[in-house]
């Protein structure tokens, strides 16, 4: 079992979606936050990003934002945190995001969330990190992106060892209790499957 210290969590930041997808976001960070996790997230005062994070905080957790110099002036980083860390763009969050982080986590959110899920679990493919990655399934969200993923596996695109890259989980705990346990090995060389 690998110690979880601070996990990456990606999320959208509308406002406009249901309350079930808010309320997951803070119960996240809270329970985050009771098991001394610490919380990095994309640093935003909006949507799931500013739930997961009030989530935290209420909770007394270490709260970490990464945001971009675009994205603060706009006026949408949430300046109440542990650490704000502003960088110049979007790859300099990700990579900032990921070397502060020992596994990540997608909520629902939109095309900058699934980017970020999409990373993450690619550099863990390619070896540039060892690090789990989990999708928490409120609502049934990402239950067509899992199928979308089996089909890529049964198609050949994803390679049977990496399929199992993407856990999905409905449950906070049992989530969190999978990525602890979770062992990624160290992929081998790119060579074509028979």
């Amino acid at each position: 079992m690998s110690e979880l210290r601070r996990i990456a969590v990606y999320c959208g930041s509308s406002n406009a979606v249901a309350d079930g997808y808010r309320t997951a976001a803070r119960e996240l960070g809270r329970i985050l936050a009771e098991r001394g996790i610490g919380l990095v997230y994309g640093g935003g005062s909006v949507g799931l990003m500013d739930d997961v994070a009030q989530g935290a905080l209420d909770a007394g957790g270490e709260v970490i934002g990464v945001i971009t110099e675009q994205l603060l002036a706009l006026e949408v980083a949430r300046l109440d945190l542990t650490e704000l860390h502003v960088v110049g763009g979007m790859h300099a969050r990700k990579l900032k995001m990921s070397d502060l982080s020992d596994a990540f986590v997608a909520l629902p959110g939109g095309y900058g969330t699934l980017d970020e899920l999409f990373e993450a679990v690619t550099w863990t493919q390619l070896n540039i990190h060892h690090k789990p990655v989990a999708l928490l399934d409120v609502d049934g969200y990402f239950e067509h992106l899992s199928l979308f993923l089996d089909r890529a596996h049964e198609d050949g695109f994803i390679r049977g060892p990496h399929r199992p890259l993407v856990q999905r989980h409905t449950d906070i705990s049992q989530m969190l209790t999978a990525l602890a346990a979770s062992e990624i090995p160290a992929f081998g060389r790119w060579v074509a499957e028979p």
